[in-house]
């Protein structure tokens, strides 16, 4: 259960799509003075170092996040993935890319004092890292961590006493009940509280729960009404190709999915030209592409 470690992929493209998608949406929700919580229902260790054995090993983030560092001539990003990046360049203030900013750090850097941020995790080594990775903030009472079960503990904060939540969704899918539990986790936040913006991460693999989830979620924002978008990036083939000496090789992670209900009206707007710029420059073969799909309520 425990064996996910979110160090072995932090910066991968995947973290490049579910980061611009999370800041687009998270400085839309900042425009009003009112207070906004933040709940992460799996949080993971909060910072991460690239130049470690865990990103070091997996080699990852030099197809996602690295690569767009590196500033390879080209257009130049559109304003949503600028601000990504300039995010993740701000942890880095001597420059270089030794450090990349998990979920929650992510969201601390932007929220105002008013806010507050609640962080779930339930491995123990995480859980550990992540309390003391807070600890150095020294936030005082914005910022909470519970070690929990996010499916479990996150909708005891639903609703927020001023009514202005945005809820991120991202397990680890490393067991295949994860994609039943998160329809079933955003049900009933729903059901909780209606209004709150949704943001949920999902691997893009050929498992049939993970084709079946976004139909789930589309699901539940139909029949509650809401609104809903949802935007994928693929950067290769799933296909299982074979090695020189007859071996099947397994591709990785091809492509992952953000789905947000109750987005802000602006995200589409924001995503198209980011999606369109960064499909070719973190593109590993001639499979790589996006899509962005809504529906209003």
């Amino acid at each position: 259960m425990f064996s996910y470690r979110h160090a072995f992929h932090a910066g991968n493209h995947a973290d490049v799509l579910k980061h611009t998608v999370l800041i687009a949406v998270l400085e839309h929700l900042l425009h009003k003075d009112t207070p906004l919580t933040v709940v992460d229902t799996h949080a993971g260790a909060g910072l991460y170092r690239l130049d470690g054995d865990y990103a070091g090993t997996s080699g990852e983030a030099a197809e996602g996040v690295l690569r767009l560092l590196a500033g390879t001539p080209g257009p130049t990003p559109p304003p949503a993935l600028a601000r990504y990046l300039e995010v993740v360049r701000g942890f880095n203030p001597g420059g270089g890319s030794r450090v990349y900013p998990g979920s929650p750090f992510i969201v601390q850097r932007l929220l105002r004092p008013q806010d507050r941020l609640k962080l779930c995790e339930l491995h123990p080594t995480d859980a550990r890292t992540l309390a003391a990775n807070v600890a150095q903030l020294e936030a005082g009472r914005q910022v909470a961590v519970l070690r929990e079960d996010g499916f479990g503990a996150a909708t005891k904060f639903l609703p927020p006493p001023s009514r202005r939540a945005m809820v991120l969704v991202d397990p680890s899918y490393e067991i295949k009940t994860d994609y039943g539990r998160t329809a079933a986790f955003v049900g009933e936040a729903l059901k909780r509280f209606a209004t709150g913006v949704y943001v949920v991460w999902h691997p893009i693999i050929p498992r049939p729960e993970a084709h079946d989830l976004p139909r789930r979620l589309r699901t539940l924002a139909t029949r509650a009404g809401k609104p809903w978008l949802h935007a994928t990036l693929t950067v290769k083939s799933s296909k299982v190709a074979a090695t020189p000496d007859g071996q099947a090789r397994r591709p990785g992670l091809p492509a992952s999915g953000m789905f947000v209900l109750n987005p802000p009206y602006t995200l589409a707007e924001q995503l198209r030209p980011a999606l369109a710029w960064l499909a070719p420059q973190l593109a590993q073969d001639r499979h790589a592409g996006f899509t962005l799909d809504g529906a209003s309520a």
